[in-house]
């Protein structure tokens, strides 16, 4: 196996509003809602740096492929981390995804590290932590 992530997949419980969130409240780009043609099969992938997607799929539909039982979204499971350039980017970015409908879980504040960072979840409980480490600064 090589080491790269091509595709991060969160399983929703309302693809449309998801859509709506990364898409119109974060600013994310995508095409949309694609797939729609096949029986659990409507999915949007969003554009990432490096080609990565991440891809937003009914949470009814990933168990339907995978035949694993439902069950619920658990937040403390995964953590999808966003650097940022600079350290008031992670204020502006959590102000965004707040108007967005994002939960605050953990208002910015400085790191053990020397960084700066805070939390919030998606309308379906994933957690993202908007990071700020001058040791990781993304190359854009």
């Amino acid at each position: 196996m090589k080491p790269r992530i091509s595709v991060l997949t969160l399983a929703v419980s309302d693809l449309e509003n998801a859509l709506s969130f990364y898409r119109d409240g974060l600013g994310l780009p995508t095409e949309g809602i694609v797939g729609r043609e096949f029986e659990h099969g409507a999915v949007a992938f969003f554009d990432l740096s490096d080609g990565l997607k991440l891809a937003i799929w009914a949470q009814d539909d990933l168990v339907h492929d995978t035949g694993l039982p439902k069950t619920p979204i658990c937040t403390t499971a995964v953590s999808i981390g966003h650097n940022v350039l600079r350290r008031e980017d992670v204020d502006a970015i959590m102000r965004k995804a707040s108007s967005a409908g994002a939960k605050l879980v953990k208002e910015p504040q400085d790191t053990f590290y020397g960084g700066y960072a805070g939390y919030f979840t998606d309308p379906d409980g994933h957690l993202w932590e908007i990071v700020w480490n001058p040791a990781m600064l993304p190359a854009d």
